[in-house]
């Protein structure tokens, strides 16, 4: 591909000149060519280094005759002029071959600071990449802690809620029951005791009012007793000893059954067998009178004191046997 472009712009190049100045003006043939050929070499990758012609002939030889010509015109200048030219050609080969060097040197530089501005570009690159893979890494981490902080705290409520399912929620709802419960069953007993304080008040009060009709009747009936004793209260609590008076002994005599008695004291009339004195009146007195002294006794007992027309004991009284 290179010799097809050089042989191609070789041809550009002769084309466009005249036969002349290719042979007469080298050096601008020389330009000709490198400024026609160089920049297709750079489309391909190459760099054109130096350009150097060996000879120049064509079919014709036209240009050999133009040479002749040239040569027969000044044969003892030619000869001066091929000295001097061929000192020109060792100064011109010696600087073709200094540009060549100098150009090789320069493209080798030129081709090491690319190589190296490469290397330092892929170094540059090579490390932001692994400056973003480690921060990839780094974030990759941190997600996957992350990820994973998130896992245990879901597991943590997981687990919290199915405690609180399993054993907090039954004893709530066990703490709940017992608690509504208790509040109904003291409910309950207020109920039933605020019932039992209105039946006991209700009870109460029925007693009341029936102790209250009872003192009532009482006292209307010690009034009219009083009243029928002519206003003495004394003689209304008599008579209403002598009508407990049989309960009274009653309840003496169940008192002293018991009681072993060393002494009795016997009230008689002082007859004996069938032969009486006296009237029944006079014998019931007789008896009435012996047995007052008993009867204040039982009223002292019971904290009475029987009316003045029954007499009273004398302290220095001394009670006799069979009337003696």
């Amino acid at each position: 591909m290179a010799t097809e472009i050089i042989i191609g712009q070789l041809r550009l190049t002769v084309a466009s000149l005249r036969i002349e100045e290719i042979n007469q003006d080298r050096e601008m043939f020389l330009e000709a060519i490198k400024k026609n050929i160089e920049p297709e070499l750079h489309k391909i990758g190459l760099t054109l280094l130096n350009v150097n012609i060996t000879d120049i002939t064509d079919e014709s030889e036209y240009i050999e005759s133009i040479g002749k010509k040239a040569s027969s015109m000044a044969v003892n200048q030619a000869k001066v002029d091929v000295a001097e030219q061929e000192k020109q050609g060792d100064i011109g080969k010696a600087l073709a071959e200094k540009d060549r060097r100098v150009s090789v040197a320069s493209y080798n530089a030129e081709a090491v600071k690319g190589e190296n501005d490469s290397k330092a570009q892929i170094a540059q690159t090579n490390a932001i990449l692994a400056e973003k893979e480690a921060e990839a890494s780094r974030r990759s981490q941190v997600a996957k802690q992350n990820a994973e902080a998130e896992i245990q705290r879901a597991r943590a409520q997981a687990q919290a809620q199915l405690l609180e399912a399993e054993q907090i929620v039954p004893q709530e709802i066990s703490k709940r029951k017992i608690q509504i419960e208790a509040e109904a069953e003291a409910q309950r007993n207020v109920l039933i005791a605020q019932g039992e304080a209105t039946a006991i008040l209700a009870i109460k009060q029925a007693e009341a009012e029936g102790i209250q009709k009872l003192l009532d009747a009482k006292a209307k009936g010690y009034k009219q007793l009083v009243e029928a004793c002519g206003d003495d209260a004394k003689s209304a609590s008599t008579m209403l000893l002598i009508e407990k008076l049989e309960e009274i002994v009653r309840l003496q005599t169940e008192a002293i059954k018991n009681i072993k008695i060393d002494k009795i004291t016997v009230w008689d009339s002082g007859n004996g067998g069938n032969g009486e004195k006296g009237s029944s009146t006079s014998n019931f007195i007789s008896q009435f009178c012996k047995s007052l002294p008993a009867l204040h006794d039982i009223a002292s007992m019971a904290g009475l004191e029987l009316p003045h027309y029954l007499g009273k004991i004398a302290p220095d009284v001394v009670k006799l046997n069979n009337g003696d």
